[in-house]
């Protein structure tokens, strides 16, 4: 079966900038694909590619099997960072406006929207703003959905729900890219790919991603003291409670920092978190 969406040794050059290098990525029906990475990893300008909104310059891309088109982007469904609203618009028109252009009719408001629907968009919260957007890139019934970043400065309450109709539009047979910097979200895909200075480090299940990472987790009576050292050091290290925890090194490593510094630790090493497996990666391949 066509996915929705595939990438083959896709690369996008800026000038000099080389900001998608060589990526390969597929997004299939009934899945939810994350894609992560640092800012400038290459995330946004990847999917403006597979979008069609600017061209590779190498590289292949494909929508439902075929190059991006007007047709093929009638399928999809697309919530910006900016989320693509007009201000100026109410919730209504909105919604009619972006059923029109994909060639629909207007249909009832949401119920979780409908005491909105004639208020401005320029004055609804940033919550509920997205959930407009996401009514409208769901509204025309999309074969996929890509949506950048679609919970940024969205309360909890507010991301579970739009993680909930995430799901839905998968369960329902679309295929779903999603950029995200929430790791406990990204444990609800499917599948990830990590991005690091525009390349694919790693791609899986969230459990392949973390399979083997371990961190070096370390006690110690003075651990704020462990904690400057540890920083000082270049490391990533992280405070847990009143463990610090250093992903992508061994407790070698960190013993030789800890005991140059003068601090005395139990150091230990433990499974690493997904969370910092992403860290181990952004930082080996750099944040470009």
């Amino acid at each position: 079966m066509t996915p929705p969406a595939r990438a083959e040794d896709v690369s996008r050059r800026f000038g000099e900038v080389l900001a998608v290098d060589g990526v390969d990525l597929e997004v299939g029906r009934n899945e939810v694909v994350g894609l992560l990475g640092a800012n400038g990893a290459g995330k946004t300008t990847l999917i403006r590619v597979l979008l069609g909104l600017i061209p590779p310059t190498s590289g292949r891309v494909e929508l439902f099997g075929e190059a991006p088109s007007r047709r093929s982007r009638e399928r999809l469904g697309y919530v910006p960072q900016g989320l693509g609203l007009y201000e100026d618009l109410t919730v209504r028109e909105n919604l009619a406006f972006h059923m029109a252009a994909y060639g629909g009719r207007p249909t009832a408001l949401p119920q979780d929207l409908a005491g909105v629907g004639d208020e401005l968009v320029g004055s609804l919260s940033l919550g509920v703003a997205r959930r407009v957007a996401f009514a409208a890139a769901l509204a025309h019934g999309p074969d996929l959905l890509v949506l950048d970043e679609p919970t940024s400065g969205v309360d909890p309450l507010g991301r579970a729900r739009l993680w909930e109709t995430i799901r839905r539009a998968a369960e329902a047979g679309s295929g779903v890219l999603v950029t995200t910097h929430h790791m406990e979200e990204a444990e609800h895909c499917d599948r990830l790919v990590v991005m690091a200075s525009g390349r694919v480090a790693l791609a899986g299940t969230p459990g392949e991603v973390v399979a083997g990472a371990t961190a070096a987790e370390v006690r110690a009576a003075r651990w704020e003291e462990a904690f400057s050292a540890l920083d000082a050091a270049g490391l990533p290290v992280a405070l847990v409670g009143r463990t610090l925890r250093v992903p992508g090194t061994t407790p070698r490593l960190v013993e030789e920092v800890l005991l140059g510094r003068g601090v005395r630790a139990e150091v230990r090493e433990v499974p690493a978190t997904l969370e910092e497996r992403f860290v181990s990666l952004s930082t080996a391949g750099g944040e470009g």
